[in-house]
């Protein structure tokens, strides 16, 4: 799958979708120059397993913008308490030493912004930027049924119905830094006991759910970028060689697209995966082609078509079954 169901007991039925990162997207504005779109979707099959946002969590979007693999620009989502009303979203924007923290900092873009749970987006400009968050259709497309049975494929698309709660922010490229070329992941982190744990990060779709050993991936989540190559090249490589017959200098060439997890972007160049990501890139065969060494090049599944032509471009949602 892309990153859904790969937080801290996410993997089981106890767990809690509200934390679950599913997919990270970043992609020139549609109908403005010199602006950047960001998007984290969580919650799988959403309402189903979770109706509202986690109000202990911090959900965030992380920012390079000199290639060091640490945040320097950092917007954090934070939301109410769920009542009758609704439920309302804060934006803080941190730089600097404070992009680097987990928890929300910095200045306020947006406050109490309404989270949208019907049909239609509610979308809020503040600040330069836009934003809209809620209940959305799932963009993900793959034939996962045929991925874990021995890519026998069915010609089922796994998210075809599947609705997912979308953070889309839409800000001037002058606020993401002056070189064109980014790095984007995302993280989600949850406040207990009075501390805040990383529960859910990344930006490559897929690469947990393929390279990482179920004892590790907690500790995966709770990682950061920056120690990325270092931690896993060995063991992902290895997977590789499994996996693709890879050499081992073949195999280390191969992650350095992926390691550090993080999202390149230059946008200079036109976005299309692995230069950013947009919502119609074929995620899943690019990942099928990496881990079998070019035997598997597609699952043979289309993109979706209920996207929007403009902010916040998640379509409408899916009805609930």
């Amino acid at each position: 799958m892309s990153h859904h169901l790969s937080g801290p007991n996410l993997r089981s039925p106890r767990g809690d979708a509200r934390l679950d990162l599913t997919d990270v997207f970043a992609f020139p504005a549609s109908d403005a120059p010199h602006r950047t779109v960001l998007i984290m979707n969580v919650n799988p099959y959403a309402p189903t397993q979770a109706a509202e946002f986690h109000p202990d969590a911090v959900y965030r979007l992380n920012v390079d913008n000199d290639g060091d693999n640490r945040a320097d620009v950092a917007y954090s989502f934070t939301f109410s308490n769920p009542n009758t009303g609704g439920q309302a979203v804060t934006v803080h924007r941190a730089t600097g030493a404070a992009a680097q923290q987990h928890d929300a900092t910095g200045e306020v873009l947006f406050a109490d912004v309404p989270v949208a749970f019907g049909d239609a987006p509610v979308v809020i400009e503040k600040n330069g930027c836009k934003l809209s968050v809620g209940l959305r259709s799932d963009p993900f497309f793959a034939d996962l049924e045929g991925i874990v049975n021995n890519v026998t494929w069915t010609g089922k698309d796994a998210m075809a119905g599947a609705n997912v709660f979308g953070i889309a922010l839409e800000v001037p490229d002058a606020d993401l830094g002056p070189d064109p070329a980014i790095g984007v992941w995302a993280r989600v982190s949850l406040r207990e006991n009075g501390q805040l744990t990383s529960v859910d990060r990344g930006a490559h779709p897929s690469l947990t759910a393929y390279f990482n050993a179920e004892e590790v991936k907690d500790a995966y989540n709770a990682g950061e970028p920056a120690d990325d190559w270092d931690t896993y090249r060995e063991a992902w490589t290895a997977v590789l060689q499994h996996t693709g017959d890879y050499t081992t200098v073949a195999a280390t060439e191969t992650l350095k697209l992926v390691l550090p997890d993080i999202l390149r972007y230059d946008r200079s160049r036109p976005a299309a995966y692995p230069n950013g990501r947009t919502l119609v890139d074929d995620v899943t065969s690019a990942r099928l082609t990496m881990v079998s060494g070019g035997k598997i090049t597609s699952d043979h599944i289309p993109p979706h078509t209920d996207l929007l032509p403009t902010f916040p471009h998640l379509g409408h949602p899916h009805p609930v079954k």
